[in-house]
């Protein structure tokens, strides 16, 4: 993996979110040092700079969403920019801006995917489901609803954007990390049949053997893509979100999880989702997320001889 390239896109965005502040996350990934970072690893790093879209009005909802006409800007301007680059035999990093954005990211692999002939693994790591709809949404966050548009279920011009709808099949994808899902969604994840590896699961079965599960029967025709939001990680290492919930993944189990992952060797475009600087101590988290997007690319904690 260390001689494909890497791309960082920048999307400075909190369209979708319930508080301001994710809009400054990629800065924020920028100052912690993450191209220096991967670069010490022999990555080649490419930064792509931001991508632009519409400010963010801060209106209420209308017909149970929230800046939809926006949303779809921002997206239809990710699903461009990381297409772009997996077309260009390059390994994309969206840096968010909020969790909404994994719509058009998302949709760009599987499209990327229908077109190389490969098949698609989705790890979605997040303290939340992110499987409400219109009708189910308490807020009507586009935030909130990025994993239903996937599987076909949202409004038109967010579930089309890839071209295919619907863009994922809720077989493909694993959630990881989970514990908040409102009533509604947590019965719709039901009847999709979403793999869902919530805390309680992590904490009677541990990690190791949650990430055994979720990375089985990968191969080298499948294009594995990690959508991590910040908020996955406990609040006490990770403040920086705008929907803290305790009881996440310690530092330890973080760690393993992203080893793990590049143990594989199958990762192939990532999304770093919800940072909000606004809310973070002296960028403590933003670290944190580099450090673990380092383990991601092969910056083992401990010293393994290499394989």
């Amino acid at each position: 993996m260390g001689t494909r390239g890497v791309s960082l896109i920048g999307a400075p965005t909190d369209i979708g979110a319930g508080a301001r502040g994710a809009s400054m996350g990629p800065e924020a990934m920028r100052v912690a040092g993450l191209a220096a970072a991967l670069q010490a690893h022999g990555v080649d790093v490419a930064d792509r700079g931001n991508l632009s879209g519409p400010a963010n009005p801060w209106l209420p909802p209308v017909d149970g969403y929230r800046h939809l006409d926006e949303v779809i800007a921002w997206n239809r301007a990710v699903h461009e920019a990381v297409h772009g680059e997996l077309a260009g035999g390059r390994l994309p990093i969206l840096l968010g801006g909020d969790h909404c954005l994994g719509i058009g990211s998302i949709s760009a692999v599987a499209r990327h995917c229908r077109e190389a002939g490969k098949k698609l693994r989705v790890l979605w790591l997040d303290a939340h489901a992110d499987f409400n709809t219109s009708v189910l949404t308490p807020s009507g966050n586009l935030h909130g609803m990025p994993v239903a548009c996937l599987c076909g279920h949202g409004p038109q011009a967010l579930i089309e954007i890839g071209g295919t709808v619907p863009a994922l099949n809720p077989k493909w994808v694993r959630q990881i990390g989970i514990r908040s899902v409102d009533p509604g969604e947590k019965r719709f994840v039901h009847e999709v049949g979403l793999e869902v590896f919530d805390m309680r699961y992590i904490d009677e079965m541990g990690m190791r053997h949650t990430m055994e599960l979720a990375l089985a029967t990968l191969d080298e025709k499948t294009h594995l893509h990690v959508s991590f939001d910040v908020d996955f990680l406990d609040p006490e290492i990770a403040p920086g979100v705008g929907t803290t919930i305790p009881g996440g993944p310690t530092y330890r189990e973080a760690q393993l999880c992203m080893e793990m992952i590049a143990d594989t060797g199958r990762l192939a475009s990532l999304d770093v989702m919800e940072l909000n600087p606004a809310l973070d101590l002296r960028n403590k988290t933003a670290v944190l997320a580099v450090d673990l997007i380092e383990s991601l690319f092969g910056k083992s904690t401990l010293m393994r001889a290499p394989s």
